[in-house]
């Protein structure tokens, strides 16, 4: 240990220090590579030895280096300990960068907070949990660190359920959208997401029996309908009445098993169900309306033997938390009656003959039959809830009340007739 000098400095070896006289504590500290000056002191938090480093030698000059221990000997004197603040400060300051960073994670959870408002709780729940459990490789990187090879990565990984990988995309794409029209993202960066992979993510359909059988959309028969009509009686009654009314009314699934008490109602010719605009599928475009239903024949037969069988609000009752029956339940009752359902073979259960189909095609085999009735496109769209496209839709705003039970009456004596025509089918177990 030996006073500081210029000449001294220089001749230092490794390990080596030099001291000031009048600055206790501040050294010059030689190692392989450089000099620098510290300054060494007792810690007055808990006496433990500390060292700051105030910079390195010849760059900093002795009075310098005198000017940068001045302050910390003073901390130290009235009690603080200048190198636990230092290290609070860097800690400080790595936290903030961090939290400045826009990562993968950040840009996700912000879109997620804006969907949230925007769409139906199932379905943002659906989106949360993709995004969860499949941005986990790449959640902690910059935003604007991810190239074209990590989002063809990300999505390729699900290619095997490309009707998953699309979602997610999808979902990955508006995220980053939202991002770059926030201003969070620079200008420049781009939505590599919209890019790969466009239109190579084709569904390839339902599998049964481990065998892909396509994507293809279905409508029954004339002799299909009446086979089911006359076979309906083999599922619970709960079933039978919503698989009817899919037929009758020409209504969603979601629709059907949600009907509330509070939505029906005797009119002057007949007996309606009108259904909210917040329940409808279309209800976030601005021209969407209530949908009327007018319930004809074993339509009007079913909800008025409801409404005097149950006394609470749904027609379709459940000890689920919804309350009502889910429409989930009711595909999954049509694939267990059907002959290449495997599941729980040992179930004695009827097995309806006729494959291929799933409860949603009766709501398109309704609109199939009203077109084969000679039943007007627009009239057809408003049974179905659909809005009219383009400027007819902006300046058509005729409701079609006599004109829905008009056709569905015919639609409803077309389902009889068509049952009346077939042979029961048998009940295969």
């Amino acid at each position: 240990m030996t006073d500081f000098s210029a000449r001294a400095a220089k001749a230092m070896q490794p390990g080596e220090h030099l001291i000031v006289p009048d600055a206790p504590g501040l050294r010059l500290v030689a190692t392989e590579s450089k000099r620098s000056w510290t300054y060494r002191y007792k810690s007055p938090v808990n006496g433990a030895m500390r060292q700051v480093k105030l910079g390195s030698w010849p760059a900093m000059g002795l009075p310098s280096a005198l000017a940068a221990w001045q302050p910390l000997k003073t901390k130290r004197d009235a009690g603080s300990d200048p190198a636990v603040e230092k290290k609070t400060k860097r800690a400080e300051a790595r936290a903030k960068a961090a939290a400045e960073v826009l990562t993968v994670r950040r840009v996700c959870d912000d879109y997620l907070g804006w969907l949230q408002r925007r769409v139906a709780p199932k379905t943002y729940a659906e989106a949360k949990r993709l995004l969860d459990r499949d941005i986990a490789p790449i959640e902690a990187r910059p935003a604007s660190s991810i190239n074209r090879s990590d989002a063809f990565s990300t999505i390729e990984d699900k290619a095997d359920a490309p009707v998953v990988a699309a979602m997610l995309r999808q979902h990955l794409g508006a995220a980053w959208d939202r991002a770059l029209d926030a201003g969070e993202l620079a200008p420049d960066v781009p939505n590599w997401w919209r890019l790969v992979l466009r239109g190579k993510l084709p569904s390839k359909g339902k599998k049964v029996g481990g065998k892909s059988v396509g994507a293809g959309k279905r409508s029954l028969s004339n002799i299909e309908a009446g086979q089911l009509l006359r076979w309906l009686p083999n599922f619970t009654r709960d079933m039978e009445d919503i698989l009817t009314l899919y037929l009758w009314t020409c209504c969603r699934g979601a629709e059907i098993v949600a009907m509330e008490r509070g939505e029906l109602a005797d009119e002057a010719d007949g007996l309606w169900w009108t259904i909210p605009r917040q329940k409808l599928k279309m209800r976030r475009n601005p021209m969407t309306t209530d949908l009327r239903v007018p319930l004809i024949g074993r339509a009007e037969g079913i909800v008025r033997r409801r409404l005097d069988a149950t006394a609470g609000t749904w027609m379709f009752p459940s000890r689920g938390r919804s309350g009502h029956i889910e429409q989930k339940a009711v595909g999954v009752a049509v694939w267990a009656h059907r002959p290449a359902a495997g599941a729980h073979p040992e179930w004695e259960r009827p097995r309806f003959e006729l494959d291929d189909w799933a409860p949603h095609d009766l709501r398109r085999t309704g609109r199939t039959m009203l077109a084969a009735l000679g039943c007007p496109g627009e009239v057809a769209e408003a049974i179905l809830g659909h809005l009219l496209p383009g400027i007819v839709g902006t300046y058509n705003l005729h409701t079609y009340d006599a004109e829905r039970r008009h056709w569905l009456t015919k639609l409803a004596a077309h389902y009889e007739s068509c049952a009346a025509q077939v042979k029961p089918m048998s009940a295969g177990r």
